[in-house]
């Protein structure tokens, strides 16, 4: 079954069940991939709908943090539920070890490339995003990888 259909699936399931914030969530994200389908023109895959979910988690971060700057720690908690009905759909974490396997195989493929300096570093995140889509936080990648290179 498709990403899309799952989300679907779990909008029914919660409009039974009246869980109105979590309902509320859900027809966010539904809405999301409704208007990038509509402006793309064509249906989308679920690589690209784990990509609107990390996207939509993001903001959320953000989000939680102008909150409890501003001491809106009430919204804050309500950006938190969110996240975690949003990372209900997202693959399965990938383990540190599994990062850092991914980013040693990423750097070294890149330089076997004949990448060389920056340019390796933009290679290996090229390879990173497609490999840990949704399975790791890309900007946490990015400063390992800065690590790995000793950028």
């Amino acid at each position: 079954m498709s990403l899309k259909q799952t989300i679907s699936d779990e909008v029914k399931t919660t409009m039974r069940a009246k869980d109105s914030a979590r309902l509320s969530t859900l027809r966010f994200l539904q809405a999301a991939i409704k208007q990038r389908e509509v402006d793309e023109q064509k249906e989308l895959v679920d690589a690209e709908i784990t990509a609107i979910l990390e996207k939509q988690i993001k903001q959320r971060r953000e989000s939680i943090a102008a909150y409890e700057q501003a001491g809106r720690t009430e919204t804050a908690a309500q950006e938190r539920d969110e996240i975690t009905v949003l990372q209900e759909f997202l693959p399965k974490a990938a383990s540190p070890e599994e990062v850092t396997a991914a980013i040693a195989a990423a750097i070294e493929q890149a330089k076997a490339d004949g990448a060389q300096g920056p340019a390796v570093m933009g290679k290996a995140m090229a390879s990173l995003k497609q490999s840990l889509a949704g399975r790791a936080e890309m900007s946490q990648v990015s400063q390992q990888v800065k690590q790995a290179l000793n950028v």
